[in-house]
């Protein structure tokens, strides 16, 4: 099931052009990551999935939903977090949904079924801080976590909205190079919750977009690799996919071997980041193909 459609999405800001005929389709459950050079407009794209900077042509869809405002179904997580120094890990979790499911009025005219409520919503905080293994310190305010602590807290702020589609804008960057492969886990550990959904024949909770420049990250985190360049043949008219195809798929205890990025990455260097390479670029978009293919496969097994 198709959760994020961008239909011919371009930009502009005033005459200079950004995104030039964007189109994409994520399914329910695919962890995707959006690479690109700088400056080719990812953060463009991202702000048009959002809702805060509409395209100035085409559409982007969510669920079959034109998105062209902010909507709790789009949740996003920066590299920089946003957390409310005056809340503990748990209160910075569960404060979406009280702005969500309540109103101040209801909350000082309402005391005990706001009491009830809150407490519940405190449970569902418990259990996303449990999910990113941050439980034990639910009770600690931002000033007394790590920068991937806080991080974490910031994935399961915008986990327990349950959002269609999840973005996360370079959400590692800052981090040191341990912390930064322990979050990488946890990615891989929500997509194992997609894989045994799957199984169980119930939709995938998790379906990501993942803003990172670091290719390794890209290839490791996700199963399907995007590529936006201004390097195409009509450049001049901003950046538009110019790769799309499978990643290799790992889990949490599994070894990150490295070996298996260093053709596709060579590849994603060629096709999306060298200014020389401007061709037809129909040969690198292919992931349809072989997530149709492979699916066959599996039928057959």
């Amino acid at each position: 099931m198709s959760k994020l459609d961008l239909i011919d999405v371009s930009h502009s800001y005033g005459k200079k052009r950004v995104l030039n005929h964007v189109n994409l389709r994520v399914d329910a459950g695919q962890v995707v990551a959006l690479v690109g050079p700088s400056g080719c407009g990812k953060s463009t794209l991202l702000r048009a999935i959002l809702g805060t900077h509409p395209p100035t042509g085409g559409q982007v869809l969510v669920d079959g939903q034109l998105v062209d405002q902010p909507t709790r179904n789009v949740g996003i997580v920066y590299q920089h977090y946003s957390l409310y120094d005056f809340l503990t890990a748990r209160q910075n979790v569960a404060f979406g949904l009280m702005l969500d499911q309540t109103s101040t009025p209801y909350r000082v005219f309402h005391p005990l079924a706001w009491r009830k409520l809150r407490a519940d919503h405190l449970q569902q905080a418990d259990e996303l801080l449990e999910k990113v293994g941050l439980l034990a310190a639910r009770d600690q305010y931002p000033s007394q976590m790590s920068g991937g602590m806080r991080q974490r807290v910031a994935i399961a702020q915008a986990l327990i909205m349950e959002p269609s589609v999840l973005l996360l804008d370079e959400p590692f960057g800052a981090l040191d190079e341990a912390t930064r492969e322990e979050l990488q886990l946890m990615l891989l550990r929500l997509y194992e919750e997609n894989v045994r959904a799957r199984e169980q024949h119930r939709q995938p909770p998790h379906t990501v977009i993942i803003v990172t420049h670091e290719l390794n990250e890209a290839l490791f985190v996700s199963d399907r690799v995007v590529g936006l360049s201004q390097y195409h043949a009509d450049g001049a008219n901003g950046a538009t996919i110019v790769y799309d195809r499978p990643a290799p798929i790992f889990t949490p205890d599994a070894p990150k071997d490295l070996r298996l990025f260093v053709q596709q990455k060579e590849e994603l260097i060629k096709c999306v980041f060298s200014e020389s390479h401007q061709n037809d670029h129909k040969q690198f978009i292919t992931f349809w193909n072989e997530h149709t293919k492979h699916a066959e496969v599996e039928s057959q097994i």
